[in-house]
Protein backbone atom coordinates (compact mmCIF):
# COMPACT_ATOMS: atom_id res chain seq x y z
CA UNK A 1 0.00 0.00 0.00
CA UNK A 2 2.85 2.36 0.77
CA UNK A 3 4.44 1.55 -2.59
CA UNK A 4 1.22 2.42 -4.50
CA UNK A 5 0.91 5.71 -2.69
CA UNK A 6 4.48 6.59 -3.59
CA UNK A 7 3.77 5.67 -7.19
CA UNK A 8 0.66 7.84 -7.22
CA UNK A 9 2.62 10.82 -5.90
CA UNK A 10 5.28 10.30 -8.53
CA UNK A 11 2.64 10.04 -11.28
CA UNK A 12 0.98 13.28 -10.16
CA UNK A 13 4.31 15.11 -10.01
CA UNK A 14 5.31 13.82 -13.44
CA UNK A 15 1.97 14.86 -14.87
CA UNK A 16 2.33 18.35 -13.36
CA UNK A 17 5.85 18.59 -14.78
CA UNK A 18 4.60 17.60 -18.24
CA UNK A 19 1.88 20.26 -18.10
CA UNK A 20 3.93 22.93 -16.35
CA UNK A 21 2.91 25.61 -18.87
CA UNK A 22 -0.76 25.02 -18.13
CA UNK A 23 -0.02 25.15 -14.41
CA UNK A 24 1.96 28.36 -14.88
CA UNK A 25 -0.84 29.94 -16.93
CA UNK A 26 -3.45 28.92 -14.35
CA UNK A 27 -1.33 30.49 -11.62
CA UNK A 28 -0.96 33.69 -13.65
CA UNK A 29 -4.73 33.81 -14.25
CA UNK A 30 -5.36 33.51 -10.51
CA UNK A 31 -2.82 36.21 -9.72
CA UNK A 32 -4.41 38.45 -12.34
CA UNK A 33 -7.86 37.89 -10.79
CA UNK A 34 -6.53 38.83 -7.34
CA UNK A 35 -4.89 41.95 -8.83
CA UNK A 36 -8.20 42.99 -10.46
CA UNK A 37 -10.10 42.58 -7.19
CA UNK A 38 -7.46 44.55 -5.27
CA UNK A 39 -7.41 47.33 -7.88
CA UNK A 40 -11.22 47.58 -7.78
CA UNK A 41 -11.17 47.77 -4.00
CA UNK A 42 -8.53 50.49 -3.96
CA UNK A 43 -10.35 52.44 -6.66
CA UNK A 44 -13.58 52.40 -4.67
CA UNK A 45 -11.72 53.37 -1.53
CA UNK A 46 -10.09 56.36 -3.25
CA UNK A 47 -13.41 57.40 -4.79
CA UNK A 48 -15.04 57.31 -1.35
CA UNK A 49 -12.17 59.34 0.12
CA UNK A 50 -12.47 61.86 -2.75
CA UNK A 51 -16.22 62.28 -2.07
CA UNK A 52 -15.55 62.89 1.62
CA UNK A 53 -12.93 65.50 0.78
CA UNK A 54 -15.35 67.27 -1.58
CA UNK A 55 -17.98 67.36 1.18
CA UNK A 56 -15.41 68.75 3.61
CA UNK A 57 -14.39 71.39 1.06
CA UNK A 58 -18.03 72.42 0.59
CA UNK A 59 -18.54 72.61 4.37
CA UNK A 60 -15.43 74.76 4.79
CA UNK A 61 -16.48 76.98 1.88
CA UNK A 62 -19.88 77.61 3.51
CA UNK A 63 -18.19 78.35 6.83
CA UNK A 64 -15.80 80.77 5.09
CA UNK A 65 -18.71 82.63 3.48
CA UNK A 66 -20.48 82.89 6.83
CA UNK A 67 -17.32 84.27 8.43
CA UNK A 68 -16.98 86.85 5.65
CA UNK A 69 -20.58 87.95 6.21
CA UNK A 70 -19.99 88.20 9.96
CA UNK A 71 -16.81 90.21 9.40
CA UNK A 72 -18.66 92.56 7.10
CA UNK A 73 -21.48 93.07 9.57
CA UNK A 74 -18.99 93.65 12.42
CA UNK A 75 -17.05 96.17 10.37
CA UNK A 76 -20.28 98.08 9.62
CA UNK A 77 -21.04 98.24 13.35
CA UNK A 78 -17.57 99.58 14.13
CA UNK A 79 -17.92 102.08 11.27
CA UNK A 80 -21.14 103.40 12.78
CA UNK A 81 -19.48 103.57 16.20
CA UNK A 82 -16.55 105.54 14.76
CA UNK A 83 -18.85 108.01 12.99
CA UNK A 84 -20.91 108.45 16.17
CA UNK A 85 -17.88 109.14 18.37
CA UNK A 86 -15.82 111.28 15.99
CA UNK A 87 -18.31 113.19 13.85
CA UNK A 88 -21.22 113.50 16.31
CA UNK A 89 -19.18 113.58 19.56
CA UNK A 90 -21.33 110.83 21.05
CA UNK A 91 -20.20 108.55 23.85
CA UNK A 92 -21.55 105.71 25.91
CA UNK A 93 -23.38 106.82 29.03
CA UNK A 94 -21.92 105.90 32.37
CA UNK A 95 -23.91 103.46 34.50
CA UNK A 96 -25.05 106.21 36.89
CA UNK A 97 -26.24 108.30 33.92
CA UNK A 98 -28.48 105.56 32.52
CA UNK A 99 -32.23 105.98 32.83
CA UNK A 100 -34.55 103.01 32.55
CA UNK A 101 -38.04 103.72 31.21
CA UNK A 102 -40.78 101.23 31.92
CA UNK A 103 -44.12 101.27 30.20
CA UNK A 104 -47.03 99.64 32.00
Amino acid sequence: MDKSRLDLTRIILNDLWLHRWVLLLATLVMLNAVAVVYTSYMSRSYTNQWDQMLQERDRLDIEWRNLLLEEQSQSEHSKITNIATKDLNMKRPLPNEEVVVRVK
